[in-house]
């Protein structure tokens, strides 16, 4: 069974590394949820059954059927492992959209001092046509702002996906991953 991504140290500069969060988001992504067809196969323990020597009897060319995964299994996985690396992806995009709304930006004082000597720039147009354009910069924490929202939507669809997958294979049809969430999250509080 696979692990969840282990929780980074919590800094302003991990979040300010855009490179390193989304190597941490996209890690931890494909340890759990891009892989989640290999994680629920592993679930299943296939000699319980034992071997039934009609099963090579003929060719298969339809698709055997998909074995049920025992239900005790399935809901460890959840809770140990899927919704574990959910939440440990949520701590960090919330914590890195608190750095992102931080109101001492250093470089908001550097943005004010180019906007102020751009102003004053006297351009002759029809000695370089592109001089007259000002490509503002934008913020560092407008960036990671921009950066977490985006996560934010990609995380949403990557969830629903994981989530249909599971409810396909462990039944727990009629559950929203949402919903699924805030259970454990409740549940893990006490603790």
């Amino acid at each position: 069974m696979s692990q969840p991504s282990n929780k980074p140290t919590l800094t302003p500069q991990f979040c300010f590394n855009e490179t390193a969060l989304r190597d941490f988001l996209r890690l931890s992504r494909a340890t759990i949820d891009d892989s989640i067809i290999q994680n629920l196969n592993a679930l299943v323990t296939p000699a319980r059954d034992g071997f039934d020597p009609s099963s090579t009897a003929e060719r298969q060319v339809q698709p055997a059927r998909r074995r049920p995964i025992d239900s005790a299994a399935c809901q460890a996985f959840k809770e140990k492992v899927l919704f574990q690396s959910w939440q440990t992806r949520s701590d960090v995009l919330n914590y890195c959209a608190g750095v992102a709304l931080d109101p001492t930006d250093p470089d908001l004082i550097l943005r004010e001092a180019e906007t102020a000597k751009d102003r004053e720039r006297v351009v002759d147009e029809r000695l370089d046509p592109y001089s007259g354009r000002f490509f503002p910069r934008e913020a560092r924490t407008e960036s990671l702002a921009n950066l977490i929202r985006n996560e934010r939507g990609v995380e949403g669809i990557i969830r629903a996906r994981t989530w249909g997958l599971v409810t396909e294979r462990c039944g727990d049809v009629g559950i929203r991953w949402e919903e699924a969430l805030n259970r454990w999250r409740e549940s893990t509080e006490g603790r």
